[in-house]
């Protein structure tokens, strides 16, 4: 199952328990990659996060 199969199978599921719907896919993205980022940069300086 891919991303855009799983976000329906979500949304639909959400909908029929009347909660909010999923965010898309991919809207988290770029805030992951740049929390990992920060955290590798911090543990190469030898910092804990």
């Amino acid at each position: 199952m891919n991303a855009l199969q799983q976000h329906l199978l979500d949304s639909h599921r959400a909908a029929r328990q009347g909660e909010p719907a999923p965010p898309l896919p991919g809207t988290h993205d770029l805030a992951v990659l740049r929390a990992v980022a920060r955290r590798i940069r911090l543990a190469l300086r030898g910092e804990r996060p």
